[in-house]
């Protein structure tokens, strides 16, 4: 029998969970499409907050950075409720995941925007470059593999896809606001001879970003081989 990756046996435990919620927004009436929506909703949420942050917090007020890590992994719950709708509720459609995809990336761009918005606003310009790099390869991890199947070949793989990209965005965030409440906000490491800080209390949220900045583009690079060489194999 062959071994399930650990992402699959971890999504199907997040299933069983779920599924009697899922069951109950089937009895009520709730439509993919409407679950859908609400992850829209509740991520322009994650970033009304970032940019409140910005605007209203001061530097070293990071509680606005773990407020908006614990929404961004609500709204990532939205991303399996709908699929289980459908699937649950024989709602499944065309339309629906074209949708379902459309909306994902709205979702993914709002959450970027308020995530510079609020490295910008506080003067952490080098982390708001590795945000931005890190949208561009979260875009193109979900482009590539829709023009790939366009083409007629399909490409899944890589270590950042969507839910490992919130998981890190929400749980960062989420420990970056727990941290600041027993550390301070200003925290500040330095080493003797290095004449800059190697660590502060918002690198609990910046750290994993960066590290999220490469390996999106590392993923993105990987479906693009894989791609080639699908292609490669039916002689296109």
């Amino acid at each position: 029998m062959q071994k399930q990756p650990l992402r699959i046996v971890l999504q199907q435990l997040i299933y069983k969970v779920i599924n009697p919620f899922v069951k109950f927004l089937v009895r009520i009436g709730f439509t993919p499409n409407a679950v859908t929506t609400v992850g829209l909703v509740l991520n322009v949420g994650v970033a009304a907050i970032f940019v409140a942050g910005a605007e209203e917090g001061n530097r070293g007020d990071l509680r606005y950075v773990g407020w908006a890590g614990a929404l961004t992994l609500f709204a990532g719950l939205f991303d399996m409720l709908d699929g289980q709708v459908a699937r649950l509720g024989n709602m499944s459609s065309t339309f629906g995941a074209l949708y379902d995809s459309v909306l994902d990336r709205y979702s993914e761009l709002i959450m970027f925007l308020g995530i510079c918005y609020y490295l910008i606003g506080h003067h952490y310009f080098l982390s708001s470059l590795f945000a931005f790099i890190a949208l561009i390869g979260s875009m193109m991890v979900s482009y590539i593999r829709a023009r790939a199947e366009g083409l007629g070949v399909e490409v899944k793989g890589g270590l950042m896809q969507r839910p490992e990209r919130v998981v890190t965005i929400g749980v960062s965030a989420l420990a970056c606001g727990i941290t600041a409440y027993y550390i301070g906000g200003d925290y500040k490491l330095f080493v003797p001879g290095i004449p800059f800080q190697i660590f502060e209390t918002i690198s609990v949220f910046t750290i994993p970003l960066t590290i999220m900045a490469v390996l999106t583009n590392i993923t993105a690079f990987h479906r693009l081989r894989e791609a080639k060489k699908a292609l490669e194999q039916k002689g296109l």
